[in-house]
């Protein structure tokens, strides 16, 4: 898709440096909703035809949503590949007015290279499936303690707190269930995920709120942005070796914990698993190759509207 101008954001929590390409303009305003809402038109006047940014955080999160209401074509891209451009520039000095310029070319230069950003439905998925961690690390830390402490009273304490701690996840767990469900394609996206071994409601949560580029990319493609694609080093006489790495994190934590599911529970995935044990693969290895036949599993799955079963017997 090409496009004659584009701007690029670096967002702040106070700020937002706004610069657009090809013009060299550059301006910055409050990241607060009464100044954030007259962007978009601001932006259109300019002739912007599609915001570019690095993350979509907390504190991209109004922009994100005010351009989405706007209908204004956003997208992001990996903060490695602008540093990669300064490189390449050869330019030492980083501000914020400087990186926006550096999203801003970036966009021109590299129109398919920023993924789309995330819808608001996506976001309060995304915000509800990182709570729901974060509640589940705190329960596991409490039972730490539980463990390790013989005060009654402290005793009482810790039970008390894992107690409400379990409440609260299982009300995050809810509003988890209600918003998958929201509508019908979120409704039947679960259900196609949840036909997978070892994918269940809040792994199929964490895909949809963090990969929706299931079924919209090749095999390759999205294997590479969940963190589970072998890249091969190699250089002169060096034997390559291939390692997997970048992605996005909670998705690849996500499909190793399918794998793990999947490698005890089904028959077809623990033949695999063992087969590639007994050829002398590392366990690591083994459960990182499993995860990366979920993920093109998924993939298909989605891309072709079949369930699991159905897509093995097809």
């Amino acid at each position: 898709m090409t496009i004659s101008s584009a701007a690029g954001v670096d967002v702040g929590r106070d700020w937002l440096d706004v610069a657009i390409a090809p013009s060299g303009r550059h301006f910055r305003i409050a990241n607060t909703p009464t100044i954030v809402a007259g962007l978009p038109a601001r932006l259109r006047r300019a002739g912007v035809e599609r915001v570019v940014l690095e993350s979509t955080g907390a504190p991209a999160a109004l922009l994100v949503r005010t351009l989405a209401a706007d209908g204004m074509p956003t997208g992001v891209v990996d903060p490695r590949r602008i540093c990669a451009l300064r490189a390449a520039e050869g330019r030492r000095a980083k501000t914020d007015r400087l990186d926006a310029g550096l999203i801003a070319r970036f966009a021109l230069m590299m129109t398919d290279a920023a993924h789309p950003a995330p819808t608001p439905a996506m976001l309060e998925l995304r915000a509800l499936s990182t709570r729901r961690r974060q509640l589940v690390e705190m329960i596991a830390a409490e039972k730490t303690r539980l463990k390790q402490a013989f005060e009654p009273v402290i005793l009482d304490s810790l039970r008390q707190t894992i107690r409400r701690l379990g409440e609260e996840r299982e009300q995050i767990e809810a509003r988890i269930e209600a918003r998958t469900r929201a509508t019908a394609e979120d409704r039947r996206k679960g259900e196609l995920l949840r036909s997978i071994p070892g994918i269940g409601p809040t792994i199929a949560a964490t895909l949809m709120a963090d990969l929706p580029e299931l079924g919209a990319r090749n095999n390759k493609a999205i294997a590479s942005l969940a963190g589970v694609a072998p890249h091969i080093q190699q250089s002169g006489a060096q034997a390559a070796r291939a390692h997997i790495q970048g992605g996005r994190p909670c998705v690849r934590a996500a499909f190793y914990m399918a794998a793990l599911s999947a490698v005890r529970h089904n028959p077809g995935f623990k033949a695999d698993y063992q087969a590639m044990r007994n050829a002398g693969k590392p366990a690591k290895v083994a459960l990182i190759a499993i995860a990366r036949k979920l993920v093109v599993a998924a993939n298909a799955i989605i891309k072709h509207d079949t369930p699991w079963e159905n897509q093995k017997q097809a």
